[in-house]
């Protein structure tokens, strides 16, 4: 018995040693675990975003572009400034303003006095030209037959065909200088080219002209152009053979179709303005130079869905806007495809449905995900 009691007095001295050995390592877990969570509590949080309040848009369906309009006048389609081709003192203009011309018609003449002496000139020159052509021919046949008799020497007959062949050439000088000389008389005539009315006049009878100066504006009678000074905006919608109707101002039912024929490269230096020219078809004869019109460009298709400017946010050097999410009211950037845009609206043509709610004051403030409360909503 005493043998048993000494064995469990000594087996319960090794356990307590066994427990005091155990311990340290106990208590060092539970060290290790209270650090991590003392300083998973010492870690500081991010606030959250604020609630920002913000002015809203419905989407509505895009809207029909309206028709694009502007004012201007007819013009001929095609305008000739007739000039002399040479210079000198008008001697009679046969036409004025409004006068219906013909082809061919002589419209104005000039003094040809000078041109027909010298037209003289040149027609002796051609004349005594042609006597030294005979003579030069007579002498060469001459020769000809005395070289073939052995009478004279080959020399002269050499001579004589190099006299004539001069001579020859003499006379084509002298043909073109009586051609040239009837040229300048034919100039001094002033001739319409193609049908017509006399839009302007450049000279009176009397007055010493230079070569090229306008003496009459002949506007031909094939065709009329509406004549239209365009805005920049509106330039960029235009295309040449863009369909356009011109109406006639101050006259009702008086309307012709057309299409855009030209449209100017370059902008007037004053104004800013590009000039367009529509090509009118069977215009009636109210239509006369000079009258106002007014033109109209029928848009097609939608304009687009429009939203005010200050909704457009660009991130990334992309351009986008800010919709809500009506079940959370959180906000999410979305990317647009803007059509065009002006200070005050941008339409845009890809990325906006019908019905969403999106942010048009305060856009710049959000971050997202960010909650919103809303102050307003409007429609467009």
């Amino acid at each position: 018995m005493r043998r048993l009691d000494a064995r469990l007095a000594a087996g319960s001295g090794n356990r307590g040693r066994t427990g005091a050995m155990r311990r340290p390592g106990g208590l060092l877990a539970m060290l290790a675990i209270a650090l991590a969570v003392a300083s998973c509590n010492g870690e500081e949080k991010e606030p959250p975003l604020p609630v920002r309040l913000v002015r809203t848009m419905t989407v509505e369906p895009a809207r029909q572009a309206p028709d694009i309009t502007f004012t201007g006048h007819v013009e001929a389609q095609d305008q000739a400034s007739l000039a002399f081709r040479i210079g000198g003192r008008l001697a009679e203009r046969l036409v004025g303003v409004g006068a219906n011309v013909r082809e061919g018609e002589v419209v104005a003449r000039l003094d040809p006095e000078n041109e027909l002496n010298d037209l003289r000139s040149a027609q002796a020159g051609l004349a005594a030209a042609q006597g030294d052509l005979r003579k030069a021919e007579n002498q060469f046949q001459r020769q000809s037959h005395l070289l073939e008799r052995h009478i004279t020497t080959q020399a002269d007959f050499d001579m004589a065909r190099q006299a004539r062949t001069a001579a020859r050439a003499q006379v084509e000088v002298a043909q073109a200088r009586v051609r040239s000389a009837e040229d300048l008389v034919g100039f001094t005539t002033l001739k319409a080219d193609a049908p017509g009315i006399v839009t302007r006049v450049g000279a009176e009878p009397a007055e010493v002209v230079a070569a090229g100066r306008m003496i009459v504006q002949l506007a031909r009678r094939d065709g009329r152009d509406a004549v239209f000074e365009i805005p920049a905006d509106l330039v960029r919608r235009l295309v040449p053979g863009l369909p356009v109707r011109v109406t006639l101002n101050g006259e009702t039912g008086a309307e012709a179709a057309g299409r855009v024929r030209e449209i100017a490269p370059q902008a007037d230096p004053v104004t800013r303005t590009f000039r367009i020219r529509v090509g009118l078809a069977d215009p009636a004869p109210a239509f006369r130079l000079g009258a106002a019109v007014s033109g109209a460009v029928r848009a097609e298709g939608a304009g687009g869905i429009a939203i005010p400017a200050t909704a457009l946010t660009q991130r990334d050097q992309k351009l986008g806007a800010w919709v809500v999410d009506p079940k959370t009211l959180t906000v999410a950037l979305r990317r647009l495809e803007v059509a065009n845009a002006d200070p005050a609206t941008a339409s845009i043509s890809k990325g906006l449905d019908v019905g969403d709610i999106v942010v048009t004051a305060g856009a710049g403030l959000l971050r997202e995900g960010q909650q919103v409360r809303l102050i307003g909503a409007e429609t467009r």
